[in-house]
């Protein structure tokens, strides 16, 4: 059964290539993060790597967000 955030999001990524971009984007974050963590000791530079790529991944939810927002907001008012 599908809920009507995942119809939002398979919608944008069949249409939108920007939103499709920001996911591709947002999944090669959370796999670098993944990466800092499985290391056994991270120096200062992984930390500060760690932080940025939250952030930038957090950049891009938020982006994707705004374009379901902006897609469900143009579906209710037809």
């Amino acid at each position: 059964m599908s809920t009507p955030h995942s119809d939002t999001r398979e919608n944008l990524l069949a249409a939108d290539p920007e939103f499709r971009r920001l996911v591709e984007e947002h999944t090669r974050y959370a796999a670098q993060l993944e990466q800092i963590h499985d290391s056994s000791l991270l120096s200062a530079e992984d930390l500060l790597l760690e932080s940025e790529l939250k952030k930038m991944k957090l950049w891009c939810k938020d982006q994707m967000e705004k374009h379901a927002a902006r897609l469900a907001n143009g579906a209710s008012r037809r």
